[in-house]
């Protein structure tokens, strides 16, 4: 039976102090994550940046202190990123017009779609076909599917990945000339831009599942500490040994830097373990903050 790894939590940006040591760094990181599978490296192509990913701060501590001391490589780290992804809450029907002339030849496009919430348990693109009569020949609509795929990968609030959608293509209408591929696939591209901002979207975080195993005299503040970082505790047991165990789930953007607060608050006797349990809502007002931080601004396919 093969291993199966859990996806990587948390994303620290880095580069090389001095730019000689850039293909020193490449070969470091790729030694680094052959050897680990929680680990993994990539380039982020809209930011440039190289984004090594891992589970939890203290992993990425000991890789950016592995890279110092066994490959001789001195790097300045960005603050580690949490991996937002975005969603959209309510179906709407949307028409998308896409034309352009040029000297010779046009590109023309048009399509009618429902964009909506996947159906439970559905992740990806859940794509369904309802066109009648021809009005779009059947060799554009896998071009209507690709374009909308290939939107996912950006949502419309700030840039991150939109995991799951449903698209319901009701009607169009081609051009005999003009029509081809490219035009069904540019205009699916725009009627995602153009609808999800009217369908409700939200921003999601991780939420990481927390389990604190601590003396009985620090509960109060461990719990207190907790409910600071929006944590939702499940459960309290006891252990034989007289230990207590806090069950919470916790939004991991509230975590950076908790094992050291833990560590403090209880005078080094209590431990955590931390694994991934689900994506959640982001509150409002910290999702229009995350929004802003973001910058993103939808590139246009018109251009």
């Amino acid at each position: 039976e093969s291993m199966e790894f859990p996806d990587p939590v948390i994303g620290l940006a880095v580069e090389p102090k001095t730019q000689k040591d850039l293909d020193k760094l490449g070969i470091a990181l790729a030694k680094l994550a052959e050897e680990d599978p929680t680990f993994t490296v990539k380039t982020d192509h809209e930011t440039g940046q190289t984004v090594i990913s891992g589970m939890g701060e203290l992993h990425l501590d000991i890789i950016v202190d592995r890279l110092r001391r066994e490959f001789g490589v001195d790097i300045n780290q960005g603050a580690p990123q949490v991996n937002y992804k975005e969603a959209i809450t309510a179906s709407v029907q949307h028409r998308e017009v896409f034309k352009k002339q040029t000297g010779g030849r046009g590109k023309f496009a048009d399509i009618i779609v429902e964009i909506g919430p996947a159906d439970e348990g559905v992740t990806g693109l859940q794509f369904v076909d309802e066109v009648k009569g021809g009005n779009i020949p059947k060799e554009f609509i896998p071009s209507v599917e690709k374009g909308f795929k290939s939107a996912m990968a950006n949502g419309v609030l700030a840039g991150y990945e939109v995991p799951s959608l449903k698209v319901v293509l009701k009607d169009g209408s081609f051009h005999p000339v003009d029509s081809d591929q490219l035009s069904f696939e540019i205009c699916a591209r725009m009627a995602f831009r153009h609808a999800c901002p009217k369908a409700k979207p939200v921003l999601l975080e991780p939420i990481m599942s927390l389990e604190v195993v601590t003396p009985e005299d620090y509960m109060g503040d461990i719990v207190g500490d907790l409910n600071r970082r929006r944590g939702q505790i499940n459960a309290m047991d006891s252990t034989t040994g007289g230990a207590r165990i806090v069950k919470a789930f916790v939004p991991l953007a509230e975590q950076f830097g908790y094992v050291t607060v833990l560590r403090t608050i209880s005078s080094g006797r209590a431990t955590s373990t931390m694994s991934f349990d689900h994506y959640a809502e982001v509150p409002a007002n910290l999702a229009k903050e995350v929004i802003e931080k973001s910058g993103y601004k939808p590139a246009d396919d018109e251009e």
